[in-house]
């Protein structure tokens, strides 16, 4: 018999919403007007769904009479709060494509991004941690012609409310202009290497997406989510927001930004059923001094994205924080983001050692360097086809061309491996493997075993210069709080678990690690710094050369 090759199809049955958002937030509001829709703690604002169709439509009025046509670009640079909710319905509304700039920019990547999208009028916040914004706009205003106007949310937006507003007909006119298949919004990948790319997505990208999550978690109008995770990126705006909303759930924001004490308090005060995070923010709830003393038996479900779950950390977010059905989610921005997802009747171990199965209505497969599958069992690159691929990336054709083929499949630079039942394990991003003298390793791998160590919270691994090996494996580890190891007893443990290739040969010990916004790893900086502390510029040099 044959081997069954790396490809799956979802479930064709399941429908898909043929409506914009704007249609989609009338429907839900006109279900569940007196619900709780959106609840910002930090902001003290509890809207039902009768007050989030009321701002957001004095919000696209405003705009429409402001002269934002159809497809001009609006841009929002801002931490989680209320007016980030509203302009992301008003900008659907009248057919403006958002553009969502992560508020961690510096001067160099905002100027990029107001300039790459073109933005007309941007809203932003007064300042994100320590960085005041207003001394940035100033700095990259001159660089940026098309921007007309800027809104700062906490000074500006109520004066901008009270401006000339367009009326019901005119805005109804443009609503009826709009097709789902349009382009809707901007979102700029995490950029851990290079410039971002600007992934252009439509109503139907995202919205299905978002709507497809929330049945996989079975969510109904009675659930009360809770949404730490950013608003900029694809998981807080499409898994948080449109989600949660598309099916008349309230969604709960503890802060502007993530901060474990907030999303606990959030939790017990609102009983909340679901909760999203990274594994570094479950990590860092599960670890704070109060997590005992609040009750967080609401909980049944979530979602754990945006890097790989190590095993003793699902076990306890499972246990500890009462969540059985928490699902794994895998995809990138340029696919809305999901691709596969667990279910709440997959087992642990198959949500902890892969990333589920393949999403209703979208298609996957594993392919080789000829983009040809590979058999079941073998790695390849993951590819995913369907509604969910985005349009392009803004203004760059080259670009587009190199991640989407000719067959429409979206090539994600990721390596995995399919089983038997379509379920896929991730192992690693094509150019992160390491190959010390002809081996190939994944980091993912080693990673994997290290996490296993008691005393290990997580542990990241590179691939460092070589003169002899090309490469040498070197693990940073963070450690558990009021835990620790020697590099001795590291080495001794690793000897015991994996080939000698695979074991580190360099380690660092640090209390945290560089991290994008989103919670990914910027392992090309951990490179940076390992060959200036190891001394290796010489061979990064060769290994170039």
């Amino acid at each position: 018999m044959a081997t069954a090759l790396s490809i799956d199809h979802g479930d064709p049955h399941t429908p898909l919403l043929d409506e914009t958002i704007g249609m989609n937030l009338r429907r839900i509001s006109s279900t569940f007007p007196a619900h709780d829709a959106v609840i910002v703690r930090s902001q003290n604002i509890r809207a039902t769904y009768d007050d989030l169709w009321r701002d957001v439509e004095v919000t696209a009025r405003v705009l429409l009479a402001s002269g934002i046509q159809t497809a001009d670009r609006v841009g929002v640079w801002s931490a989680n709060r209320y007016e980030w909710v509203v302009v992301q319905y008003a900008t659907a509304r009248i057919g403006a494509i958002l553009v969502n700039i992560n508020p961690a920019y510096m001067r160099s990547e905002l100027g990029y991004a107001l300039c790459q999208s073109g933005i007309r009028l941007l809203f932003h916040g007064g300042r994100f941690k320590s960085t005041e914004f207003a001394p940035l706009l100033d700095a990259v205003l001159p660089q940026c012609p098309d921007l007309e106007r800027c809104i700062d949310f906490d000074q500006e937006w109520q004066a901008f409310l009270g401006e000339r507003r367009a009326d019901l007909e005119t805005l109804a006119k443009r609503e009826a202009t709009l097709s789902a298949d349009d382009a809707i919004n901007i979102q700029y990948t995490s950029g851990t290497t290079g410039l971002p790319k600007a992934a252009t997505l439509t109503h139907h990208n995202i919205l299905n997406n978002a709507y497809h999550c929330a049945l996989a978690l079975r969510y109904t109008s009675a659930d009360r989510v809770c949404v730490p995770v950013p608003f900029y990126h694809c998981f807080g705006m499409v898994l948080g927001t449109l989600a949660v909303l598309s099916v008349g759930a309230c969604l709960v924001v503890p802060s502007e930004i993530f901060q474990p004490l907030a999303v606990l308090q959030a939790i017990e005060a609102e009983r909340c059923t679901s909760v999203y995070g990274v594994p570094t923010m479950y990590r860092a709830i599960l670890e704070h001094p109060e997590f005992d003393r609040i009750d967080v038996q609401s909980l049944r479900t979530g979602i754990m994205a945006g890097s790989p779950c190590p095993v003793e950390l699902m076990k306890e977010v499972v246990d500890s924080l009462h969540m059985p059905e928490i699902a794994i989610g895998y995809g990138m921005t340029e696919t809305s983001p999901l691709s596969t997802f667990t279910q709440p009747d997959d087992s642990l171990q198959r949500r902890v050692s892969t990333v589920g199965r393949v999403m209703p209505r979208i298609e996957i497969s594993l392919r080789d360097s000829d983009n040809q599958p590979v058999p079941r069992g073998t790695p390849g690159e993951f590819c995913a086809r369907g509604y969910h691929v985005m349009l392009q990336y803004w203004n760059d054709l080259t670009a587009t061309k190199q991640v989407i083929d000719a067959e429409g499949w979206m090539h994600s630079g990721d390596q995995a491996v399919m089983d038997k039942d379509g379920y896929v394990h991730i192992t690693g991003r094509l150019k992160d493997l390491i190959i010390r003298g002809g081996e190939n390793i994944s980091p993912r791998e080693v990673e994997g075993i290290l996490e296993t160590h008691p005393a290990i919270s997580e542990a990241q691994v590179i691939g460092v210069p070589s003169h002899r090996y090309g490469e040498e494996v070197m693990a940073w580890i963070k450690f558990r709080p009021g835990r620790c190891a020697t590099e001795a007893e590291l080495c001794a443990f690793s000897s015991e678990r994996m080939a000698a290739f695979k074991r580190p040969r360099f380690w660092q010990f640090v209390e945290s690690f560089p991290m994008t916004v989103t919670g990914k790893i910027r392992k090309f900086q951990l490179r940076q710094t390992a060959i200036e502390l190891l001394q290796l510029q010489s061979a990064a040099a060769e290994k170039m050369a």
